[in-house]
């Protein structure tokens, strides 16, 4: 039995791309996820922020492109690596993505007015998409 299973946690450091290759689409996102800890001796606390390639295909795509620079994401799905070739030092390259199944958005809902509360059509099945 295998499992190929990552899930990530963190924000978005730029607005969602799409891009075509093999003249199929997909969207790219780029999710920071950051780890600190205390440094024992000077008592101070180090932070390390990690980027994730992450890359959605079919439907969940097309939803993908609509998230913004700072979304706060749970994003679940598998970790894949590609080789490719860096043509400034023609050198072979490993590139480890996420090959996203899931997003989840943990943003806190935005402040609406009463008015606009009642003219907008909510559908929480939506959201949770």
């Amino acid at each position: 039995m295998y499992q190929n299973r990552i899930t990530l946690i963190g924000f978005l450091g730029q607005d969602a791309t799409t891009r075509t290759a093999n003249n199929a689409s997909f969207t790219v996102l780029s999710l920071a996820t950051k780890s600190s800890y205390k440094d024992k001796k000077t008592g101070e606390y180090n932070g390390h922020t990690e980027w994730h390639r992450c890359i959605v295909w079919g439907k969940l795509s097309e939803y993908a492109t609509t998230l913004k620079k700072g979304a706060h994401l749970a994003v679940e799905g598998e970790l894949r690596s590609r080789e490719t070739t860096d043509k400034k030092a023609n050198a072979k390259l490993r590139v480890w993505e996420v090959r996203v199944s899931s997003i989840l958005k943990l943003d806190r809902a935005e402040k609406v007015s009463p008015e606009e509360q009642e003219n907008a059509d909510f559908n929480p099945e939506e959201e949770a998409a």
